[in-house]
């Protein structure tokens, strides 16, 4: 490696959260970049992605939480998130060229030294960088393999507006789902979702109960649920499944958005007899551990799917803080990423 960048940026946590992570929660930090070991590259980011898990990953009782599904930040700590950059050095025969698009998991930084084990080729012409930071490669996943749609299915889909809900649905559709009822916080995320990602009909937080609304949107109930709230929509879908309702569990934001603090516990009541009763499937699922292998497929089925990426894009690592506390404030739409 003969290519020299004297100066890197990265954002960092600088004091852990009080309640809702703030942007001065967070802080960037120019440094020299590290030396490159004999098998690592050297890559402008181009694009990242930006969670809200990070708001859990920044929280103190996280280091003391056995397994998390992120690691746990502490003051001082990089953040770090899904990236797209471009190969400016590379070792040989690492089966990397300078030059060529990769995938990794070292965002939140204008350049980074990642283990070629770490990094997947993308290529070099144009591509829609949504479709490998996105979440719709953990929809696909979770509606393929961890349970499956069927033609005619009604599917509902909590936080249909986020970076997983808003390719859910759309998914959904393209495999057969008859009617795709979601749930948001907002009239005007309901409109768009309707006009823009092809919903049926959307459930409004804060207007009313959330198995009332359900009920009156699928009054024959429902098939699949792809939940990532947990709570009250959980128990609301579990009261309209009907028999032989598959659930899928991606997440759980009444616990990760909890205005008193991030965590891991979303305690919610069901009745276990309906569960038997009416032979549902309930399934926790993460496509990262589970179905890792998929990713290749879903890369080449959305290219023939014309799907709708819907994306909150913003410009410049220094608007990275203040998109983490948008998009946990939940005002931003489907993925959110920064581009460099």
């Amino acid at each position: 490696m003969n290519h020299v960048i004297e100066r890197c940026r990265a954002v960092r946590l600088l004091t852990y959260p009080e309640g809702m992570i703030q942007p001065h929660d967070l802080t960037i930090t120019e440094t020299g970049l590290p030396s490159p070991g004999p098998n690592d590259l050297i890559i402008r980011n181009r694009w990242f992605r930006v969670s809200i898990s990070t708001r859990l990953m920044a929280s103190p009782d996280a280091q003391a939480v056995e397994g998390i599904p992120f690691p746990a930040l502490r003051p001082g700590d990089a953040l770090a998130d899904g990236a797209i950059g471009e190969v400016v050095a590379c070792p040989p025969r690492s089966g990397f060229e300078v030059g060529a698009l990769v995938s990794h998991p070292l965002g939140w930084r204008d350049y980074a030294v990642v283990d070629a084990g770490r990094c997947v080729a993308v290529g070099r012409g144009p591509i829609e960088p949504a479709a490998y930071l996105g979440h719709g490669w953990t929809a696909y996943a979770a509606l393929t393999r961890g349970i499956q749609v069927r033609p005619g299915d009604t599917v509902f889909v909590s936080s249909g507006a986020g970076a997983i809900g808003s390719m859910a649905g759309q998914i959904a559709r393209k495999l057969g789902a008859a009617r795709v009822i979601g749930s948001t916080g907002s009239a005007d995320k309901a409109d768009w979702m309707k006009a823009d990602l092809g919903y049926d009909a959307v459930i409004l937080r804060n207007r009313g109960p959330i198995a009332d609304q359900l009920k009156a949107a699928a009054p024959a109930g429902v098939h699949v649920f792809v939940d990532m709230v947990g709570g009250e929509h959980l128990a609301a879908a579990a009261g309209a499944a009907r028999e032989g309702a598959r659930f899928v569990l991606l997440g759980a934001l009444t616990a990760e958005l909890n205005v008193a603090g991030a965590s891991i516990a979303a305690p919610v009541e069901l009745d276990s007899f309906q569960l038997i009763l009416r032979d549902m499937t309930l399934r926790g699922y993460s496509a990262d551990r589970d179905s890792a292998e998929v990713f290749p497929e879903w890369i080449a089925w959305q290219r023939e799917a014309g799907l709708h990426f819907a994306c909150s894009k913003v410009q410049g690592l220094e608007r990275a803080p203040q998109a983490l506390h948008d998009a946990c404030e939940g005002r931003l739409r489907g993925l959110v990423m920064v581009e460099l």
